[in-house]
C-alpha cells in the first residue's frame, strides 16, 4: 500500500498545519453541503459540544477543593497544570489516537493535545479564567497508528485573567486600565522550545477538529458508519474546516464512491488551496481512475517540498519495509537522523532494518538511542520492552 493510500489529516499531539495560500479566507467559500447527503451510511450518535467539554460533578469538587475556595490569578494556572498531573498517571503522556473528552481526559491523562487542550479550557473556564485556543503552525509530522501514517497537528491554549484589570489609585483618583496577563498551556515541549507562530481558532473549529479525530479512527478500524457520522458532526461544527472534508473524502474513496471523493477534495481544497493531504489523495485518486497525467505533478510537487523533511522520509522508510526493501528503508532513515539527528523514530526504524537482516548487535544500538532521545512515557517503556526482548534472544 502507497504511502499516500494511508495519509490522512488528524489532529493529535504535534505537528500538521496547512495554512491557506490564497488571498480570500475560507468563510469566503461557497460549502456545497449535499456531499453531506449520502444514504450509504447509518447515522450513529455522537457526543455534543457538551459533552466533551462539561466537567462531571467530581471533577469540580476535586476543582474547588484543590484551590480550597481562592480566589484565582494567573499564577494558579501553574497550580493548575500541577493539578493534572497529580490526578492523573503522574506523568502528562502522549497517546496520538487517544481523542478524549474532558471529563475522560482528566481521568486518563493518556491524551492527544486537543484533548489535553480541551480539558485545560474547561478547567480553566471552571476557574474564572479567560481561554484562547491557538493553532501552532509547525512543519510535517507523521505519527504511526495501526499501520497508518497520519499527518498530524498541534493546539495550544492561552490562559489569561479578565479581559481588563482596573487599577483605581486613591490617593490621586486615577483609574489605570491594564491589559490581561496569560500564559500559554502548551503540552508538546518541542512546541514550547522552538516558539513557532499561532493564530486564534474558534472553539467550533476545535469542535470539529475533535470530531474529525475520531471520524479518522473509526475509519482506520473500517467502522464507516460512525467515521461518516463524526466527519458529518465535524462539518456541522465549522463547515470551513478543510481537514473534515479532506478526511471525508477519504472515506469516500475507501467505500469506492470515487466521483462523490472527487468532488468532496475540491471542496477541501477550496477551502485551503495548500492542503497538502488533500493534493495527496487526489493524486491518489487520479492514480487508481488512471488519471496519471493529473496525479504525477502533484505527486512530483509534494515530493520536492517534503524531501528535506526528516518525518517524511521515516514515513517513506516505513513504507520501504511494509514492502521489505530493506536497503530503500535503511537509505530513508538514514537520511532522516542526518536532517534531523534527535528524532528517536529514526532510529527505531534503523534498529528494526537491521534486526530484520539478523544484525542484532546494531539493531541493540539503535534501539538503544531511541530510547535514550524518546521523551515520553509510553515511547519509553515500549523501547525498553524491546530492548530487554534483543537482550534477550542475543543470549541464546
Amino acid at each position: 500500500m502507497s504511502t499516500l493510500n494511508k495519509i490522512m489529516t488528524i489532529f493529535t499531539f504535534a505537528s500538521l498545519l496547512t495554512l491557506s495560500g490564497c488571498s480570500s479566507t475560507s468563510e469566503e467559500v461557497i460549502v456545497d453541503k449535499s456531499l453531506l447527503n449520502n444514504t450509504a451510511f447509518a447515522k450513529q450518535p455522537v457526543p455534543s459540544q457538551e459533552d466533551i467539554f462539561q466537567l462531571d460533578a467530581t471533577i469540580k469538587m476535586q476543582l474547588d477543593s484543590y484551590f480550597k475556595g481562592s480566589t484565582p490569578t494567573l499564577p494558579h494556572t501553574q497550580r493548575l497544570l500541577r493539578f493534572l498531573v497529580d490526578n492523573g498517571d503522574a506523568s502528562l503522556s502522549y497517546q496520538s489516537g487517544a481523542n478524549l473528552t474532558a471529563s475522560q481526559a482528566y481521568y486518563d491523562l493518556n491524551a492527544n493535545c486537543l484533548s489535553l487542550s480541551i480539558l485545560a479550557f474547561s478547567l480553566a473556564e471552571h476557574l474564572g479564567f479567560e481561554s484562547q485556543f491557538q493553532r501552532v503552525h509547525i512543519p510535517e509530522y507523521w505519527d504511526q497508528t495501526q499501520g497508518y501514517s497520519l499527518l498530524t497537528g498541534h493546539v495550544n491554549l492561552v490562559i489569561s485573567e479578565s479581559n481588563f484589570i482596573l487599577n483605581k489609585n486613591t490617593t490621586t483618583g486615577v483609574t489605570l486600565y491594564t491589559r490581561p496577563r496569560s500564559l500559554t498551556v502548551d503540552f508538546d515541549p518541542n512546541s514550547r522550545q522552538q516558539k513557532f507562530p499561532t493564530s486564534d481558532i474558534t472553539k467550533n473549529r476545535i469542535l470539529a477538529m475533535f470530531y474529525s479525530n475520531r471520524g479518522a479512527m473509526h475509519m482506520i478500524k473500517q467502522q464507516y458508519d460512525h467515521a461518516f457520522s463524526y466527519f458529518k458532526a465535524a462539518i456541522d461544527a465549522d463547515e470551513h474546516y478543510s481537514g473534515a472534508w479532506g478526511n471525508l473524502g477519504v472515506l469516500y474513496r475507501v467505500v469506492d464512491q470515487h466521483q462523490l471523493a472527487e468532488k468532496t477534495y475540491q471542496q477541501a481544497l477550496a477551502l485551503n488551496l495548500d492542503n497538502k493531504t488533500v493534493l495527496g489523495n487526489m493524486a491518489l485518486l487520479y492514480r487508481l481512475t488512471n488519471r496519471m497525467a493529473l496525479a504525477l505533478p502533484i505527486e512530483e510537487k509534494l515530493t520536492q517540498q517534503r524531501k528535506n523533511n526528516p518525518y517524511y522520509q521515516i514515513v517513506l522508510g516505513n513504507e520501504a519495509l511494509e514492502n521489505n526493501n530493506l536497503a530503500l528503508a535503511l537509505r530513508h532513515f538514514n537520511k532522516a537522523r542526518k536532517l534531523d539527528t534527535k528524532l528517536h523514530s529514526s532510529y527505531f526504524g534503523l534498529a528494526k532494518v537491521h534486526y530484520y537482516r539478523g544484525n542484532l548487535e546494531q539493531a541493540q544500538k539503535y534501539l538503544s538511542q531511541a530510547y535514550k532521545l524518546s521523551e515520553y512515557k509510553h515511547d519509553k517503556k515500549r523501547y525498553q520492552s524491546k530492548l530487554r526482548w534483543l537482550q534477550t534472544v542475543a543470549k541464546n
